[in-house]
C-alpha cells in the first residue's frame, strides 16, 4: 500500500483528513479511487490503515480501519553531526540515513567546510529542501517519523548538543587505536551520536576539542573515505553491531 504522513491535527476519532501537495499525488498520480486503501503515518511512531471515503480538490478524506506501531523504526537513537559538504553530496547523505533509521541530523560548519551560507534566507531554503528529502526517504522506506534535519550549526554548538547523547564517536584517519567495532561493542548506548567531517575532514584541533567534550575517536580502516560514504558505513556499523538489521 502507498504511504504518506499526515499531520496530528488531521488524525481524527475515526477518520484521516489528507491535505496538501499529496491531494494531487494520490488523485492525479497515483489514480487512486474512493475504497483504496493507503497507509497514512502521524510522523511519531503510528502507523493507521485507512480506506479512501472521499475525494475533493484540495483534500481527500478516509476512514480508520486499523491503528499500529510502525514497524520502520529501530530501538536505538541515532543522531548524525554532518560538516557540510559541496553540491549535492548532503542530499545523498540525508536520504540514505533516512533509509538507514537515523533520528536526527545536524548540518555542522566546521574550519574546513568549503559551503558558505551566506544569509538565513540561504540557510531556510537549504533547510527546507534538505527536510524534503528526508520526508519523501521516510516515505519510501517505510519508517514512522521523518528524521529532523537541523539548520546549520558551528561545530562547539554540535558537540554541546552530542553531549546529551550517551555516546559519542568521532571518526578520524590519524585514529588508528580503536576500531569504530571496538567502540560500540564496549558502550551498549541507547542513544549515539557521531561526527563526519566535510571533504577536508577536521582540524586535529577540532578533534582534540571534540575529545574534550567526551567524543571518542575512532577508525574506519585503512581506507579513506569520502564524506558521502563516511556516514553512511558508520550508521550501518551501528545498526550491525545493536541487531537493528534482523
Amino acid at each position: 500500500m502507498h504511504r504518506f504522513f499526515v499531520k496530528k491535527q488531521s488524525i481524527l476519532k475515526d477518520r484521516i483528513i489528507i491535505s496538501g501537495e499529496d491531494v494531487q499525488h494520490i488523485s492525479k498520480v497515483l489514480r487512486l479511487k474512493c475504497g483504496d486503501r493507503i497507509v497514512l503515518c502521524d510522523g511519531e511512531g503510528t502507523d493507521y490503515i485507512a480506506a479512501i471515503e472521499s475525494m475533493a480538490k484540495d483534500s481527500i478524506g478516509t476512514m480508520i480501519l486499523e491503528k499500529e506501531a510502525s514497524k520502520g523504526e529501530p530501538d536505538i537513537d541515532v543522531v548524525l553531526y554532518q560538516g557540510i559538504p559541496k553540491s549535492a553530496k548532503m542530499d545523498i547523505i540525508i536520504q540514505k540515513c533516512t533509509e538507514m533509521g537515523i533520528k536526527r541530523i545536524v548540518p555542522v560548519i566546521t574550519s574546513r567546510t568549503v559551503v558558505r551560507l551566506e544569509s538565513e534566507k540561504d540557510e531556510m531554503k537549504k533547510a527546507e529542501r534538505w527536510a524534503k528529502i528526508a520526508e519523501e526517504a521516510a516515505k519510501q522506506s517505510g519508517r514512522g517519523i521523518i528524521p529532523d534535519i537541523g539548520m546549520p550549526v558551528a561545530l562547539h554548538q554540535a558537540l554541546t548538543d552530542a553531549a546529551g547523547l550517551d555516546l559519542v564517536i568521532i571518526p578520524y584517519e590519524l585514529e588508528a587505536g580503536i576500531p569504530v567495532k571496538e567502540a560500540l561493542s564496549k558502550n551498549k548506548a541507547g542513544s549515539i551520536g557521531f561526527f563526519i567531517g566535510p571533504e577536508g575532514g577536521f582540524e586535529p584541533s577540532e578533534v582534540e576539542k571534540a575529545k574534550e567534550m567526551g567524543a571518542v575517536p575512532v577508525t574506519l580502516g585503512r581506507r579513506i573515505l569520502r564524506t558521502e560514504t563516511a556516514g553512511i558505513a558508520v550508521l550501518t556499523s551501528i545498526m550491525y553491531e545493536y541487531d537493528q538489521m534482523k
